[in-house]
């Protein structure tokens, strides 16, 4: 007998085809067949009403650290039909670099030097061997730890040959050891420094070791568009495949510049391979900084070290008790994080369509009053774009999260209901599933996700919650 049978479920299996009914068997970590009469199991799953589709791939994320904390941790994600994250993004990663005090914005994000404390990323990967996670992660190497390690605190000038020198081994020793590519984030110091030599460089070290080359581009805002030519002079000079972050344009003046982005990035794909992705919100989230912040654009902290009682309040409102300017409300605050209302709805929604885009949380995890993104990406995705308001099909949803980052990534028999392939499995109702955390209560969980399975094992149910059950693994790009 199998471990498992799911039967009746509507099985959207993550290619973009229609959905079929049928039964879904699953032995170990492995699904092994697919059908309308799959013989017995040790566990019976009426489905029957019911969509079953490869476990989501969030592919952007700030987890480095959430995944170390155990099944209750990831529940944001578990809860959300999540099974795979992607971590180390916007140039900040927790491994291969350790730090002895508070690592410099933003790349406290992750926190303070408590948690960096992983000197390569063997260290981390074993940690993770250790204590294995409640979900599978595909682990970026931040190019702003090892700018930081290499050039010390003077980050805002182009590196010496030396020093790129120093970041390229590094680079190829986290890679060797497991680590998927390069991530960077051009617009924060100590990234903004860099130059088209050392991002070239970099980008071909981790061209040879089969990587990837993921960016949160230099700008989101007026240069938005000489941004993504950088990005896709990097990753065809580099020879390695182009992944924009959270592709965006920000503030009032540059709402509509997508269409030229994309347009930009459809180019790119007749000849090199490359993918954005989005999440579904009109709101950013990052770190506080003054001179981001303008009075036509809402902003709320979400943290602040030297205030915490502030989270969730406005920075206008702050500013306004304060009797100071935006500006130096800001800089009281700081080090702090903060949401930017200052995308538009319609973009959001072009951008989101592109055939290319896949969908990223980007949540922040560690934030006092996180963006709800965090808690409510996929089912915001699957229940008020895709059913309410149509944007596309459902099934056309259920590739964004699964078989098209999984292609993207190169992960490797996931993103899939198939034969052959992992059981990394989400149980839904299309009819009622929904994100219900916003920015007044942006922790509370989803509606809809019926149960999660990670690599064949129960990890969330609607009825219990997290199971405790963690049996995610680290991953390698192509294995």
């Amino acid at each position: 007998m199998i471990d498992l049978a799911i039967r009746g479920a509507l099985v959207i299996d993550g290619t973009g085809a229609a959905g079929t009914v049928a039964d879904v068997a699953v032995e170990g970590d492995r699904i092994v067949a697919i059908g309308g009469n799959i013989g017995g199991a040790r566990e019976e799953l009426d489905a029957a009403g019911l969509t079953l589709a490869p476990g989501f791939i969030d592919a952007h994320t700030h987890d480095d650290r959430l995944i170390l904390g155990g099944a209750d941790a990831m529940l944001c994600k578990l809860s959300q039909g999540v099974t795979t994250v992607i971590v180390g993004n916007c140039g900040i990663s927790l491994a291969p670099v350790a730090f002895d005090s508070r690592p410099p914005a933003p790349l406290d994000l992750l926190g303070d030097a408590r948690w960096w404390r992983f000197p390569s990323f063997a260290a981390y990967a074993g940690q993770l061997a250790e204590a294995p996670p409640a979900v599978n992660a595909l682990a970026l190497v931040g190019h702003m730890p090892l700018r930081v390690e290499a050039m010390g605190g003077d980050t805002g000038r182009a590196a010496t040959a030396a020093e790129v020198g120093r970041m390229a081994a590094r680079l190829a020793e986290a890679l060797e050891q497991g680590g998927a590519g390069l991530s960077t984030g051009l617009w924060y110091a100590p990234g903004s420094g860099a130059e088209m030599d050392e991002l070239v460089a970099l980008a071909r070290c981790a061209a040879a070791r089969n990587g990837l080359y993921v960016t949160h581009l230099r700008d989101e805002g007026n240069a938005v568009e000489a941004a993504v030519a950088e990005a896709i002079d990097i990753g065809v000079s580099g020879g390695l495949p182009i992944v924009i972050s959270h592709h965006k344009c920000t503030a009032p003046e540059n709402f509509g510049k997508s269409r030229a982005t994309l347009a930009m990035i459809d180019a790119c794909a007749t000849h090199h391979p490359i993918g954005l992705d989005v999440y579904p919100y009109c709101a950013s989230s990052t770190v506080l900084r003054p001179e981001w912040v303008r009075p036509d654009i809402e902003t709320v902290v979400s943290w602040s070290v030297p205030h915490p009682g502030r989270a969730g309040q406005s920075l206008a409102a702050i500013a306004a008790e304060w009797r100071v300017p935006l500006q130096e409300a800001a800089a009281r605050l700081v080090p702090a994080g903060a949401v930017y209302f200052s995308m538009d709805e319609g973009e959001v929604r072009r951008i989101m369509a592109h055939r290319l885009a896949m969908i990223g949380s980007d949540g922040l995890p560690h934030d006092e009053r996180p963006h709800p993104r965090l808690w409510g990406t996929f089912p915001r995705v699957l229940g008020h774009y895709a059913r309410d308001l149509g944007l596309f099909p459902i099934e056309t949803a259920v590739h964004k999260m699964t078989g098209l980052t999984a292609d993207t990534f190169g992960i490797a028999g996931r993103g899939m209901v198939a034969a052959g392939a992992y059981a990394d499995l989400t149980l839904f109702d299309a009819s009622r599933i929904i994100d219900r955390a916003d920015f007044a209560a942006p922790t509370r969980l989803s509606a809809g996700v019926v149960a999660t399975w990670v690599n064949g094992r129960l990890a969330y149910s609607e009825a219990k919650g997290a199971t405790g059950d963690c049996a995610g693994r680290l991953l390698r790009r192509g294995s």
